[in-house]
This record gives C-alpha cells, structure tokens and sequence, in this order.
C-alpha cells in the first residue's frame, strides 16, 4: 500500500465535508487501521469497532476544533487517536470478562514479592543497559518500544525508509541484547563468587 502525503488542503476539505476527500480518508484509513488492528490478533467485530470510532473521532475533532497544527502529520494524529481508541475498549472489553472460578482466592504475597522484585531488578538492568548504549540506538528503541510511536513517523525522524530503519532497528536490539547478555554474565558470576 502506498503511503499518502498528508497536507493542509487535505485536511481543510476534510474538515469542511468535500465528498471525494472523505471517500479517501475512509478507504485509506480503513485499510491502515484494519491492518494495524489485525497485528494484535483482535476479533473482526472489535476492529470494526475500534476503525469505525476512530474515524468518527477525527471528523468531529477537525470539525469541533477547525483543524490541526500540523495537516502534513495527519496520519499520526489519526494512529494516536486509534490508539487512545484502542486503549479505552481494552478497558472495556476486561472489565466485562466474566470472572474465573479461582478468583476470590488470595493470592501468595510471596510470590507478588517476588516477582515485583525480580521485575525491579530488570528494569533497572534495562536503564543501565540503554544508558551504555550510543544514543541513536537508545533513542530508536525508546521510540518503537517504549513510546510506541509510528514506524513512518519514526523514519521521517531518522531520515530513512522502513528497509533501513528495520536494519537500524535489528542492529539496536542485538547490541542491547549483547548488552543484556554480559550483564547477566557479570551477575552469575558474582552470584557464584559469593558477593550476588
């Protein structure tokens, strides 16, 4: 699918209801989003669900507001929209799922410690693992994982296409797991010596 640049003339005739441009911003962001969407492995009815509401939202907020601050970022807006969109169902759909047989039971505290400690330990491990990387890696990996920003938006960051930024993106992440891997190394070792 090729990737549509965005501009403010699109989003006026959006916004002011132009039938040809709104035939568009539904088919091309119908397939985006229902792409997007089937990656998390939802049902066909939530992804309508969640593609239709998000579409909504971004006509009435171009209507109600009178726009965007950056027309040529469109697609962004509409993702994080989706997003939001997204996140609020997830709400929904968990709070309606009917309960497990084993529910009331009291969960182990010793085990809650634990794992909450053990979760401490590799986060810090992952703080002192990005902050030896270089930057430019650091920074990739915040964006795609931690951020979780576009992988177009992050591209017109970097300057380069989605092959390249796929090339940076692996090379990152094996650095980190190079990183990742030495750490445990040193913790093992200090373990057995004694002092971990």
């Amino acid at each position: 699918m090729e990737l549509f640049a965005f501009d403010a003339l699109y989003v006026d005739r959006l916004r002011d209801g132009d039938p040809s441009t709104e035939h568009h911003f539904v088919s091309y962001f119908g397939q985006i989003l229902g792409i997007m969407l089937r990656a998390r492995f939802l049902a066909p009815e939530r992804i309508d669900d969640v593609r239709q509401e998000t579409l909504t939202r971004v006509i009435a907020k171009l209507r109600r507001d009178g726009g965007i601050r950056q027309p040529e970022r469109f697609g962004a807006f509409v993702n994080s929209i989706c997003k939001n969109v997204l996140h609020e169902h997830q709400r929904d759909w968990q709070r309606n799922l009917p309960l497990e047989p084993d529910h009331f039971e009291l969960p182990d505290k010793l085990v809650d410690l634990e794992r909450t400690l053990i979760s401490e330990e590799t986060q810090k491990k992952v703080r002192e693992i990005l902050a030896d990387m270089n930057q430019r890696d650091r920074n990739l990996l915040a964006a795609i994982f931690l951020e979780e920003k576009d992988k177009d938006e992050v591209c017109q960051e970097y300057g380069v296409d989605r092959g390249y930024l796929r090339v940076l993106l692996h090379r990152a992440k094996e650095r980190f797991r190079a990183g990742f891997q030495r750490e445990e190394a040193a913790h093992s070792r200090a373990r057995d010596s004694g002092f971990g």
